[in-house]
Parts: structure tokens; sequence; C-alpha cells
């Protein structure tokens, strides 16, 4: 059992996917090919964004969002400690200042209760994380915002094709940044990512900070990242999306499955949707105590499991150190490290794999 089966998906889509990696090589148009472009046009209609611009990466879509946003030294950007590190490493790497506000103790996303306390003169952006597949509370978090001149960056990487209210994430907020690692729902074979905004003038800034900060060629008007999509993994994507709505409804019915199953046992945590969201669940991810040695049980039953994330951010090194925070400060997230347990979770995973993975983890955490 794989915890995200790649090569079965490869193997349902090998003919497409063959396709358009050779359709690339045969016009080697490999930076800016015609396949991105139909990508960001394709994927903005689907988010409901008017804008989408294609990305190395998900961490380098938020950073531009950020640079084309000016922030930088003695600014501050509120977001969740309960994330990835690329979240508030893109601030950090602004010179900026990554601002943690706890998360909510079921939902496990940025708690919008406490975002005013944190606001100062200072303050720049919002920056909540749709995590797990699951939305922020937008409408509170914007609410926030506005009143506040603030723009939203959703960081959206983890949440492609989820929705609130029914929206689209990525097209909840000022702009949105998503990723397409190979893990993620949709996902290429590399590295790549994608900003929507359905802003003009920050599209058309986020357009020049991709290329060098070039307004044309040669001509450098601002500093800029080398941040474009690559055209074969713009073309991989492509051949995938045609699947990608059926991949997120047997996803939602492997995610009723677990939760009928695991709900057995009171021992477990399941995850927490709000009634306005409808989750990819990018990861399901559960939580208990004794997680640790649970993961070690499941591991000797053949249950491959990660840990998203083992360390919040206030406690990671860089961090602590560059922000003198305590685990104690943000008690809710400090929690959550310590407890969660993603079980395996993709597309072609089978009601058999599925059947077993929860005897299994029923049994460990008894027995633990």
């Amino acid at each position: 059992m794989e915890f995200i089966d790649l090569q079965a998906q490869y193997r349902a889509y090998r003919p497409e996917i063959d396709a358009a990696i050779r359709s690339v090589l045969e016009a080697s148009r490999y930076i800016n090919g015609p396949q991105v472009i139909d990508l960001e046009k394709r994927l903005a209609e689907f988010v409901g964004s008017a804008h989408g611009i294609g990305f190395s990466s998900g961490t380098d879509s938020l950073l531009a969002v950020l640079m084309a946003w000016d922030i930088g030294p003695g600014d501050e950007v509120i977001t969740t400690p309960f994330t990835f590190i690329a979240t508030a490493e893109a601030i950090a790497l602004l010179g900026a200042k990554p601002v943690f506000v706890d998360i909510e103790p079921d939902t496990l996303t940025l708690d919008p209760a406490l975002i005013e306390a944190a606001i100062t003169p200072h303050t720049k952006a919002i920056l909540p994380v749709s995590l797990f597949g699951h939305c922020a509370d937008f409408d509170a978090i914007n609410a926030i915002a506005e009143r506040h001149g603030l723009p939203c960056l959703e960081d959206a990487c983890q949440s492609l094709g989820s929705s609130y209210h029914g929206r689209r994430s990525g097209a909840l907020s000022t702009a949105s940044a998503v990723s397409f690692f190979p893990s993620k729902p949709l996902g290429c074979y590399g590295d790549g990512g994608m900003v929507f905004t359905s802003d003009d003038a920050l599209m058309e800034r986020l357009r020049v900070l991709r290329e060098h900060g070039q307004t044309m060629r040669y001509h450098h008007a601002v500093l800029g990242i080398n941040g474009r999509l690559d055209t074969l993994q713009a073309a991989i994507l492509l051949a995938k999306l045609p699947h990608f709505e059926a991949e997120l409804a047997t996803r939602q019915q492997q995610a009723d499955h677990y939760c009928a199953g695991l709900r057995a046992c009171d021992m477990i945590r399941l995850p927490t949707m709000r009634s306005e969201c409808v989750s990819v669940f990018s990861q399901f991810t559960i939580r208990i105590s004794q997680r640790d040695a649970v993961q070690r049980r499941l591991a000797e039953e053949g249950v491959p499991t990660a840990i998203h994330y083992p360390i919040a951010l206030h406690q990671q090194p860089v961090f602590s150190a560059m922000l003198h925070h305590q685990e104690q400060d943000f008690p809710v997230a400090a929690q959550a490290a310590r407890e969660v347990l993603s079980l395996p979770m993709h597309a072609f995973l089978t009601r058999d794999q599925q059947d077993h993975v929860i005897e299994a983890v029923i049994k460990a955490v008894r027995s633990a």
C-alpha cells in the first residue's frame, strides 16, 4: 500500500500523459509554451477567478504576491503557526515578520476571533491557510481584512478543488497561491504553482515579477524572480485536468468511508468540516493521543502514515530564534502538532485497502 499512489494514477492516464509530454518534446517550447497559457485560462475558469498565472512552485506563488504588495523589512503579515514552513518562509524571506495567530481547535485553520488583536500599524496583509484541503473561514477573515484595509492572500496550496459557501478555493480572497507538488490532489511531476486573482493591476505586476522584473526583453524595471512554470509540467497538468472532478468525488467517498469506519472508536478525533465547506481531503488527518506509538504500530501492520505537521512553526528553530516564541504562546497549534496523523489518501485507494487501514488504526489506538 502506498500513502499516495502516483504510479497507479499514471497507469490510469498514461496515454494522455505520454501524449502531452511528447507534444512538448516535439515542439521544444519548454519555457512559456502554449500549454502554460492554456492551463492558466482553464484553471482560472475552474476556480472562478479572472486571472491565473503559473509559477515554478507554490512557495514562489506566495512569495511573488507578497513582493507585488511591496511587503518588506518592518512589515508584518498575520498567518497561522500550523502549516508547512513555506507559508511563513515567504514572509520572512522578504525581511517581513510573520505574526502568528493560533488556530481553531476543531478545523485547525486560522482563528478569526484572534486576528484583530494581532493587527498593528505595521500589519500589511493576512495570510490564512486552507489546511488539508479544508477552507479557512474566509467570510470572517475577509471582513476583518476589509475593515482594516488589508489584502488577504489565501494559501490554497492544499485546497484546489475545495469550496466555501459554493465558491471555489482560489477565488475567496484578494489573491491565492496554489501548489502542484506531485502529492497534491492535482499534481505535476516536479514543482509547480499558480496564483489566482481578479485584481488586474496585481496580475500585471505578477507577470513582471515572474520574469526577473522584466517589462520587455532585457529591460528590468524591478527586482523579480525566475518563477516561471515549466511547459512540460503544464502539459502534464492539462492531461490530468479532465479527470480531476471525478477524482475529487472519489476522495469524498473515501473520506466518508474512513469516517464511518473510524467512528467506532471514540478515542479517534475525526476531521472537522464546516457545514459550508467541501474539502478535497488533500490529507485525511485524524487526531489521537499517544500518536507516535500508534504510528509505530501501524508501520508494523504495513500501513503508511505521515505527520502534517510534527512541529508548529513557532517551535521551529528558525522562527523560535527569530521571533522568541515559547510553546505555550500558541497552545492549540502545539497540541495539534502532538496529535495529528495522516492516513493513506488518494483517488486510487481501494475499499479493501481502506478497510485494512481502518481495522489497523482502531487496533493500534486501543492497544496504545
